[in-house]
């Protein structure tokens, strides 16, 4: 990496260089190896469905910490245009379900499976064991799809260019499975971080465009939120138990 590499952002146990026209994400020494192998693996499958999103540019060791190489796509990310321009958020929002509904419609056999990902995550969670059996039985229950998920899709993963072509970034959450519990991790994600209205008008939205019945999207609730409490972030811990309590969403 060139000493005159500009630092774009920092995130939990990683930092975000613009190096020319690449993006170098390089994680904290302590960093699973195989997880940042498992995130560089994620974008080269999604990469082939011909989805919007940074080419993987390379894997590499930089002065002992691995880093992912990706093509740098110059723009500004969807959340820094909807505060810049309030006016403008429900067209904003429209071309965010537009892109996540496009997602959904891509196909790649060999990303993880969500329900396999969820299964263990809510093995691994603090919660007691009759809330776990509760979670798992919804879990089973649920339909298997084989749709492209991004597991994380929010509008600071989307990045807008001056031409107004859009490209999504971060992969390391994707797998295969149900829309629903994607979009189910985008309402809790805005809920958490965003107006809880935005959120309210996100799910609206998306259930209209994508014609699935919000019901479903708020069935797979309990369990993105139990996922979500792994994260160990203190301010979202009640919101986050609130919403596990399997018994509200009966």
């Amino acid at each position: 990496m060139d000493k005159k590499a500009k630092l774009i952002a920092t995130r939990t146990s990683k930092n975000i260089y613009k190096d020319g026209d690449k993006v170098i994400k390089v994680f904290d020494e302590n960093y699973s190896k195989a997880d940042v192998l498992n995130e560089a693996l994620n974008q080269a499958r999604v990469e082939q469905t011909g989805l919007p999103l940074p080419k993987l540019l390379g894997v590499e060791m930089i002065d002992g910490k691995w880093a992912i190489v990706t093509e740098y796509i110059e723009g500004e990310t969807l959340k820094d245009l909807m505060k810049k321009n309030p006016e403008k958020t429900d067209e904003y929002l429209n071309l965010f379900v537009d892109l996540q509904i496009k997602i959904h419609k891509a196909s790649s056999p060999l990303l993880t499976k969500l329900k396999d990902k969820m299964k263990r995550k809510i093995a691994a969670t603090s919660f007691d064991a009759t809330t776990r059996y509760e979670l798992q039985t919804r879990l089973e229950g649920m339909r298997d799809h084989t749709k492209v998920c991004h597991g994380d899709f929010r509008p600071s993963n989307v990045i807008i260019k001056p031409n107004g072509e859009a490209y999504i970034i971060d992969w390391a959450h994707a797998t295969q499975g149900n829309a629903s519990a994607d979009a189910a991790r985008t309402f809790l994600v805005l809920s958490l971080h965003e107006e809880p209205a935005l959120a309210d008008k996100y799910l609206d939205l998306f259930s209209k465009k994508a014609d699935i019945p919000k019901q479903l999207v708020q069935r797979w609730l309990p369990i993105v939120a139990a996922t979500q409490t792994l994260k160990n972030r203190e301010e979202e811990k009640e919101l986050l138990t609130k919403w596990v309590d399997v018994a509200d969403y009966e």
